[in-house]
């Protein structure tokens, strides 16, 4: 009986041994979503995660919004192709406020974000945009929120620092959907993105509207090349006030770099204040593009430097005579280009068409711009396309 009895017992601790083992490998986190890459849509709710599985391409097939608390991590790697618009089904990827994106491509590895079709063009889905909560200026009231003009989320607020996550080594390309004139898309918007965000190495290439626009917010972008736009290459607006470092800028058909303080009120606070350093814009083979910088609607602050510009441009920096606050800027020092490069311009090439008292706000140079003038910098290379 005793032999019996330890071998039953051994038997029923053999068990319970073996069904919670078992329990703790099948359990599974309820927080942790899987996301479906032959239907890539709908939200990620408050308190959820995903991350993507760089082995399978997921097509985009309606919009994609992670909302506040929720994160979603895209690996090196990772194509997402969006598959063809409708009116009442736009392919685009959104952040709302208080949710995060971490897109961690590598230099031989980027992310990439296109079109499904088979010969793509521009326009041919919405693109990404990220919504923070950082100072804007076309809020009723100071650190007030506005909304954004495509996705129709709440941007904007008081926190200067917010962080809406990483995005590292991006490509995104054939993007600016129209609803309508007034309402585009571009390849990467950000809305009041905080400075908390990691912004570099993100190349915006066959955009129907801009490549990047910043509206408002105080995120900093590094290494960031806007290619073949068919509007402004990289536009900011509404108060961003950042560092712009490393830009390569070629084929824009209106300004390579886009810059207001605010499109109703150019005297708006907390006004644009734009450190741009080490920036190449080359005016390639599109077509009506005539300005190279465009300081527009108050300008804001700028400080540049290190700013090569190469081609047949007719103006280098328009400034409109009847826009008051962007030529005050200039006239009391706010607003200062040192130095600055003109290379292979067009006959009766204009530097700038500011005509004021200030005669020191630009100064001529021989620069590197981006790293290597009009030819792509090395640091471009491996993660971007058509250069």
């Amino acid at each position: 009986m005793k032999k019996v009895f330890l071998s039953m017992l051994t038997l029923a601790t053999l068990t319970i041994t073996s069904c919670t083992s078992n329990d703790v490998a099948t359990e599974t986190d309820p927080n942790v979503v899987s996301l479906d890459p032959t239907n890539f849509k709908g939200t990620l709710e408050a308190g959820k995660e995903a991350t993507l599985d760089a082995s399978k391409v997921y097509y985009l097939t309606g919009a994609f919004i992670v909302k506040s608390g929720a994160k979603l991590t895209i690996p090196a790697g990772t194509v997402i192709k969006a598959t063809e618009n409708t009116d009442s089904t736009v392919r685009y990827i959104a952040v709302s406020q208080g949710g995060q994106i971490f897109i961690n491509g590598t230099a031989t590895n980027p992310v990439v974000m296109t079109s499904a079709k088979a010969t793509p063009s521009k326009s041919d889905w919405g693109g990404l945009v990220i919504c923070g909560k950082a100072p804007i200026n076309t809020s009723a009231t100071a650190g007030g929120t506005a909304s954004a003009e495509v996705s129709d989320l709440t941007y904007g607020g008081s926190d200067t620092a917010d962080n809406s996550g990483v995005i590292r080594y991006l490509r995104i390309e054939y993007t600016g959907y129209a609803y309508t004139s007034t309402k585009e898309f571009n390849g990467l918007s950000l809305f009041g993105v905080g400075s908390g965000t990691t912004l570099e190495y993100v190349h915006a290439n066959h955009n129907g509207d801009d490549g990047i626009e910043f509206f408002g917010g105080t995120v900093n972008g590094k290494y960031l090349v806007s290619t073949d736009s068919d509007d402004d290459s990289i536009d900011f607006a509404d108060g961003w006030a950042g560092t712009g470092e490393f830009w390569y800028i070629k084929n824009t058909a209106k300004a390579g770099i886009e810059g207001s303080n605010n499109g109703t009120n150019g005297y708006a606070t907390p006004m644009t204040n734009a450190t741009l350093k080490n920036i190449s814009i080359v005016k390639g083979t599109l077509a009506n593009s005539e300005d190279a910088i465009y300081l527009k609607e108050g300008a804001g602050k700028w400080t540049a430097s290190n700013v090569y510009i190469d081609g047949a441009f007719t103006k280098g920096l328009k400034i409109k005579s009847d826009d008051a606050a962007a030529n005050e800027n200039i006239t009391n020092g706010n607003i200062k280009f040192n130095p600055i490069q003109f290379a292979n311009t067009a006959t009766g090439f204009l530097p700038s068409e500011y005509t004021g008292t200030n005669t020191t706000y630009l100064t001529v140079g021989t620069n590197t711009g981006a790293g290597a003038g009009a030819a792509a910098p090395s640091w471009t290379t491996g993660w971007t396309a058509g250069l």
